[in-house]
């Protein structure tokens, strides 16, 4: 069966992408799974969550997605776990973006890696950059199932639905079989003080049942989260205790569930 891939995605910056990505790796882990994660972000944002040094270009996903690529793939042990490894990213991804705009199947870079030398993880989590184009396109063709983050507030939410639509007419226009389905929307940074956090997370059910997709549990915002990546920890690490840990454990239980069934 397929391996399970998904993309998280968002067509904004600053949303939660990668403190989805790497608390959901974590959760997913402590099962005893093995999970790998690809920065696609020029940002490398993953590198400053999981710890690691800034890696050269060529031990990157800029590899990974270039013409040469033999299926060596450069991983990196994150909070010296075993069973969690990331495929760091690159800021010269912007360029590599660029160059499949114009290759054969260059919308399928990624995919036809993963298909021609796969890794042994049990997952495999993309944490996409934050603008719909070439990288995006590739993180969608690769995936099984995508994971939306959604911040609380009018721009984001609105955004959320036009992402919905990027990613069914995209599927479309790539034939994509099976078209890669949503697993959920999961509003992040949530802050019950704040009023206008409360007044849009009360809309999100309405919007999703209208989209058709399920809504996850909200993930609180903590400071903790920041002093957390601030040490290149995951919070599970940082503070074992901390309530916001069990936030991302619906998620986990969803996509165990898909690892065992695949």
């Amino acid at each position: 069966m397929t391996q399970i891939v998904i993309a998280v995605l968002a067509n904004a910056g600053g949303v939660g992408k990668s403190t989805l990505s790497v608390h959901l790796a974590y959760e997913v882990s402590r099962h005893k799974y093995k999970v790998a994660i690809l920065d696609l972000d020029p940002q490398r944002s993953l590198d400053v969550f999981c710890g690691l040094e800034a890696a050269e270009a060529e031990n990157t996903t800029v590899k990974v997605l270039s013409k040469d690529f033999k299926g060596d793939w450069v991983l990196a042990s994150a909070w010296n776990e075993s069973r969690i490894e990331v495929c760091q990213g690159h800021p010269s991804l912007a360029d590599i973006a660029n160059d499949l705009v114009i290759r054969k199947r260059g919308e399928y870079t990624l995919a036809d890696r993963l298909q021609k030398y796969p890794l042994s993880h049990d997952l495999v989590i993309i944490d996409c950059p934050a603008t719909l184009g070439m990288l995006n396109v590739n993180a969608l063709a690769a995936a099984t199932h995508i994971l939306v983050p959604i911040q609380l507030e009018m721009k984001a939410i609105s955004g959320s639905a036009e992402l919905v639509e990027w990613c069914i007419n995209t599927s479309e226009e790539l034939q994509l079989d099976p078209k890669p389905p949503i697993l959920g929307f999961v509003p992040s940074m949530y802050d019950e003080a704040v009023a206008m956090h409360r007044q849009y997370y009360l809309q999100l059910p309405a919007i999703a049942k209208q989209l058709d997709i399920k809504l996850y549990p909200k993930i609180r915002s903590s400071n903790e989260f920041k002093n957390a990546s601030a040490h290149g920890l995951p919070l599970h690490k940082y503070r074992t205790k901390h309530p916001a840990c069990k936030d991302f454990k619906q998620i986990a239980d969803d996509v165990i569930q898909l690892i065992k069934n695949k």
